[in-house]
């Protein structure tokens, strides 16, 4: 199993939506995937259609230690699976801070987990901050994915995330973790400074920036609040074709 931490401090710019739909159009490639929900707010856990509360979360293992597989949930979809998060995981930073360990403690958790190769990919829905829980995952991942909305100051959370990434590797924490791929999320066709971004962020970034480009689609944002992946809830609209595209590209990346 790889893991894949998806990424960028800045909020509002596809982390989320990346995670379910990606996984989604994985899994119905016959990937087999898990979503590990790290972000406190919960929007992957009700995305796939759980009420954040309601199952045991990474919170208490986090804290406590213990065995990850139990806190696996099936989806609806098949091939795609969930660990949970809720509320309490917001407290999670501080007691986290205090302890030695607290960069390598989700590494060390996920370990044995890994090793069941119970998924091909447990891709990690980061939270927006540069605090505990994002570096944690980096820590523990093998490949980030990084989503840059196509607005200026998305060149600017770009630079943080990538010097973010090359202090993690530079550290000991997690020497192997490498920047798999940056994905351009919600472009606008209509605008001159879409286009400026993605160029600019291809200038630089020519051999991990995936040639897919998600629009910006109001499906995408409507899809959550049914608890649905886009496949499934707008299977023919243009984030629906962008998402399977990315998960096609990401495939041939793997191969």
């Amino acid at each position: 199993m790889k893991i894949i931490a998806i990424a960028n401090q800045k909020g509002g710019v596809g982390k989320t939506t990346t995670s379910v739909n990606l996984g989604a159009c994985l899994a119905e490639r016959g990937v087999k995937v898990t979503i590990l929900d790290l972000d406190p707010q919960a929007n992957s856990t009700s995305a796939l259609d759980f009420v954040p509360g309601d199952h045991p979360s990474i919170y208490q293992h986090l804290i406590g230690g213990g065995d990850v597989s139990e806190l696996v949930l099936q989806t609806k979809y098949p091939n795609l699976s969930l660990i949970p998060c809720d509320m309490d995981l917001a407290g999670c930073e501080i007691e986290m801070a205090r302890e030695d360990d607290h960069l390598v403690r989700l590494r060390k958790l996920l370990a044995p987990f890994k090793n069941k190769n119970q998924a091909d990919y447990l891709l990690i829905d980061c939270p927006p901050s540069l605090g505990v829980l994002m570096t944690s995952a980096l820590a523990a991942a093998d490949e980030l994915i990084v989503p840059l909305q196509c607005e200026y100051f998305g060149l600017e959370g770009l630079s943080k995330i990538v010097g973010v990434h090359q202090q993690i590797r530079d550290s000991g924490a997690n020497a192997e973790v490498v920047l798999e791929g940056i994905v351009m999320t919600m472009a606008d066709s209509r605008t001159n400074l879409s286009a400026m971004v993605i160029n600019d962020v291809r200038e630089y970034f020519p051999e991990v920036t995936y040639e897919t480009i998600i629009p910006r689609n109001i499906r995408l944002g409507e899809a959550p609040s049914y608890g649905k992946s886009i496949i499934d809830y707008a299977p023919t609209c243009s984030g629906a074709t962008a998402y399977r595209a990315l998960a096609d590209e990401f495939i041939r990346r793997h191969a």
